[in-house]
């Protein structure tokens, strides 16, 4: 397959902090990849590298062969890449539907696909985004990236703070996403065995330096190794899709 992001010894930081060291990825058409790291391990920074929002040290961005490092974060994303930060970015003061409608682009995902995603959002489709609970909030924003049909979605830690029942229908509705829409993605999560089933490949960040890398499914049967970089969520681990 095609690669469609190249990143080649990127560092990136803010202010006068170093974050990332040397990063070199790549990511093919239809691939999915799960971020991996414990907390404060450059994971969220390497994401917001990739949309723009950090300062670059070195190295370089390529999207889909075209170098994009020079490009501000709207000109990324009218490129092609979708981002659903931590902090969700919705509009609260308009409802589900024009929180859609109002970003949407041409493409397969329309609001009446995000519908059939998020269920829940059809039901609550003319609520107001501050009467959103938290998990409807984020399913909104992953609905907000999916209309503006990128060629690449950046999912920063989409199931934290969110309650059990919700996680697993968030996953559910990212699997189809990734695995049965063939939408390249770069997924964030701490928890490994929540992402690595419905991912392809995996990194693994420490200390702002990737420090393993593989299929998902080798490192999901590999504990040991995944045990030496990561503090397993053991009160999720029974989570499945």
């Amino acid at each position: 397959m095609p690669e469609l992001l190249t990143l080649d010894r990127l560092s990136a930081g803010y202010a006068e902090a170093t974050v990332l060291h040397g990063i070199s990825l790549s990511l093919a058409e239809g691939q999915s990849l799960a971020l991996l790291g414990r907390n404060g391990m450059g994971k969220t920074t390497l994401v917001n590298s990739v949309i723009g929002v950090t300062r670059r040290l070195g190295g370089t961005v390529r999207l889909d062969g075209r170098d994009i490092t020079a490009l501000r974060p709207d000109q990324r994303a009218a490129a092609g890449i979708g981002w659903v930060p931590q902090e969700r970015n919705i509009f609260r003061s308009l409802s589900v539907e024009e929180n859609l409608t109002a970003v949407a682009r041409p493409g397969p995902w329309t609001p009446s696909k995000v519908f059939d995603l998020f269920p829940r959002l059809r039901e609550r489709r003319r609520n107001l985004g501050n009467r959103l609970s938290g998990g409807e909030q984020q399913m909104l924003a992953v609905g907000r990236a999916l209309v503006l049909n990128p060629r690449l979605i950046l999912l920063d830690e989409p199931l934290e703070g969110l309650a059990p029942i919700i996680v697993e229908e968030l996953l559910r509705s990212i699997a189809r996403v990734v695995r049965d829409e063939g939408m390249s993605a770069i997924i964030v999560e701490q928890n490994p065995r929540l992402i690595l089933p419905i991912t392809h490949r995996a990194v693994v960040l420490d200390r702002g330096s990737m420090v393993d890398e593989g299929t998902s499914e080798e490192l999901l049967a590999d504990r040991r190794r995944l045990d030496r970089w990561l503090a397993m969520a053991a009160d999720r681990d029974s989570l499945r899709v």
